[in-house]
């Protein structure tokens, strides 16, 4: 495997303290010898607080089930005053948010006074309105920068925002209301992506039907088509902050308050709610941020996810903003009007640093290189890959033909549950592999543990797990600790397990192998099966589901399903449209299934377990490779799966 050393050009002006694999180690191993000392220092350096904190850790790994972990915690703050107030003097003028529309001809910029004055003004408006620090507030809409004002004016009140994802579906956006118990949603009339209108306020009137506790929605005005509004309920945002003043003091609150619930998809079925809190996530946030993609005061920063995920909350509004960066917040889709609006962003805002993920890249390869080389793209400095591992292939293709050869590519792994980056080359200090994560970012401890807990030394292949708390990470899962201590630190107590397997190389690098639970991975989409399986049987026609990931070309991983028809139905085409169109609705449009195949039965022990492995292995097309099918109550089944089994192809 090659190894690419860092360009001469990232390294060059670099204000980073690592800007080589020596400057790296020694920076690591501070942090390791004394990592108290080192995140007070730097959480006082870099975040605003208003009482400076002298407590780093405040528990561990071994006591989670009595004592959640906790940082800073004699400190106290409001993040919004790191991303907003302490700009405004040395950089009030300065691109906060660069905004690209769903259409070429739609963008705007605000400067960080501009965007102070947005996110006070709502502040205001939700004030007036009853809402108060601890309440929660679900924010629903699409890539617009109000979306990161509603964002910043939550937490500037004291209030928890959680975000949903605007694909979601009404029960998906319900659910997360009644578990947080929400007292008011933000939405907006329609949400655009590729052409397409989204009805977001739809969705939401249906969410909220019988749901006594929201008692506000804020809808912003992103179109001039006419939606419902509800009487004494809905607020136009235009209107909500007409008359409201452009200050609001910030609201004060302990480094633990929480910052935001973001719900990820649970192996169970039911989304678990990750609480992270004010003082450490935007401590994390902003020292990952600025170290891993190597920050520049003139940058033009664009992570091209969705607020709705982790990467949007992390990487477009709270860590760019607590660096004082212009990020981009995009709209669009990579493919609208046609696969080189990635490119054609570059040369027009003179993007130096471009954060997308390993789905898009495939498919934008598969489009061809003309795309790309049509357009400037001599203002990146730094690529950057998030949401699953990325293949050698489109690795080499994203630094030949995206970076010409003199980026470095810093390929991230990380999930919502850290926060932050945890494992990734730094930009000026590491050499890159394709398909590699490389090393941790200094205060990440990972470890390797084979399935009976035994910790693996040198090269090897394992679960990976983290062995010490770092301050991005989530504190608990919302109103269900219990929850959140049995799913991350039962299988291996006194450490964090992510759910991912790895392989460590010879040189020390981390490669990612993919998760070892019942999650599947699409896009960046982390989907439990069980959400799948959940929805797929209130059809009259499935009487069983089986729900499993492949190999996908460019999803990086498929969705795979295996139906048990009910008596007296029969597979069609018909049917499968009804499936998929029943997905949509229960959990939404990202979740779609790839194959399905009718089966007999599912493959079961005598205790009536579903071997998953066995759809796995089938699914991922090594029916020769099922290890002991002895356990079955039915080896049959087997028989009948293999002779059914779906390719792409």
């Amino acid at each position: 495997m090659s190894i690419y050393e860092v360009p001469a050009r990232v390294r060059e002006g670099s204000p980073n303290p690592m800007t080589s694999l020596d400057s790296y180690n020694d920076l690591a191993e501070r942090v390791s010898a004394d990592p108290d000392a080192y995140w007070v220092a730097e959480t006082c350096k870099r975040v605003s607080w208003r009482t400076e904190p002298t407590q780093g850790v405040g528990s561990s790994f071994d006591d989670i089930a009595e004592h959640a972990i906790t940082w800073f915690a004699d400190g106290t703050l409001n993040a919004t005053e790191s991303c907003l107030d302490r700009h405004l003097e040395t950089r009030g003028d300065k691109v906060a948010i660069l905004w690209e529309g769903d259409d070429v001809s739609e963008g705007l910029s605000w400067t960080y006074k501009e965007l102070h004055e947005q996110v006070c003004l709502f502040s205001n408006a939700m004030k007036a309105r009853g809402i108060v620090k601890g309440d929660r507030v679900l924010i629903y809409m699409g890539m617009v920068p109000e979306a990161a004002v509603a964002m910043l004016a939550c937490a500037r009140i004291g209030a928890i925002h959680s975000v949903v994802f605007g694909g979601f579906s009404a029960d998906s956006l319900r659910s997360r209301a009644v578990d947080c118990r929400a007292t008011a949603v933000i939405t907006q009339d329609f949400g655009m992506r590729g052409g397409k209108r989204i009805e977001l306020k739809r969705v939401s009137d249906q969410a909220l039907i019988g749901l006594d506790s929201v008692h506000t929605v804020f809808v912003y005005k992103r179109t001039e088509d006419n939606v419902d509004m509800q009487a004494g309920r809905d607020h136009w945002w235009h209107e909500a902050i007409a008359d409201e003043s452009p200050d609001c003091p910030a609201e004060i609150v302990d480094a633990e308050h929480p910052l935001f619930i973001l719900y990820t998809s649970g192996s169970t079925g039911k989304p678990k709610g990750q609480v992270h809190t004010h003082g450490g996530y935007i401590t994390w946030t902003s020292y990952t941020h600025q170290h891993v993609f190597d920050l520049r005061e003139d940058d033009v920063y664009a992570c091209v996810a969705d607020v709705g995920w982790i990467t949007g909350h992390s990487y477009i509004v709270y860590g760019p903003l607590a660096n004082g960066a212009t990020t981009l917040m995009f709209e669009s889709i990579p493919t609208y009007p046609d696969a080189g609006r990635y490119w054609d962003m570059v040369e027009r805002h003179k993007i130096s640093i471009f954060y997308t993920a390993p789905t898009a890249i495939r498919a934008l390869a598969a489009q061809g290189d003309h795309f790309v080389t049509r357009y400037d793209r001599s203002s990146l400095r730094v690529l950057g890959t998030v949401g699953e591992p990325i293949n050698p292939d489109a690795w080499e293709w994203y630094h030949r033909v995206v970076g010409e050869g003199r980026c470095n590519i810093v390929d991230t792994w990380w999930q919502t549950e850290t926060g932050g980056i945890c494992i990734s080359p730094i930009a000026p200090a590491t050499p890159t592999k394709p398909g590699s994560a490389t090393l941790p970012v200094p205060g990440i401890e990972p470890v390797l543990r084979d399935a009976e807990g035994q910790i693996l030394n040198g090269e090897a292949e394992g679960l990976l797990c983290i062995r010490r708390p770092w301050p991005g990470m989530s504190r608990t899962i919302w109103g269900d600790h219990d929850r959140y201590v049995d799913t991350y630190f039962s299988m291996f107590p006194g450490a964090y397990f992510t759910g991912d397997g790895c392989r460590r190389d010879a040189d020390g690098y981390h490669w990612i192998t993919g998760r070892v639970d019942d999650v599947i991975n699409v896009s960046g989409h982390r989907m439990g099966t069980a959400e799948f399986e959940s929805a797929l049987v209130h059809h009259n026609a499935v009487a069983e589901a089986g729900v499993v990931g492949f190999p996908h070309p460019i999803k990086g991983q498929g969705v795979y399903c295996y139906i048990v028809l009910a008596e007296g139905h029969d597979q069609s085409e018909t049917l499968e449209r009804d499936l998929q169109n029943m997905l949509r609705s229960h959990i939404g449009a990202h979740a779609r299934v790839d194959l399905y195949q009718v089966v007999p039965g599912l493959p079961k022990t005598r205790s009536g377990k579903v071997m998953r492995r066995i759809l796995r292995k089938v699914a991922e097309g090594q029916p020769d490779a099922l290890g002991d099918i002895s356990t079955l109550a039915d080896p049959t089944v087997v028989e009948a799966i293999i002779a059914g089994a779906r390719s792409l192809d």
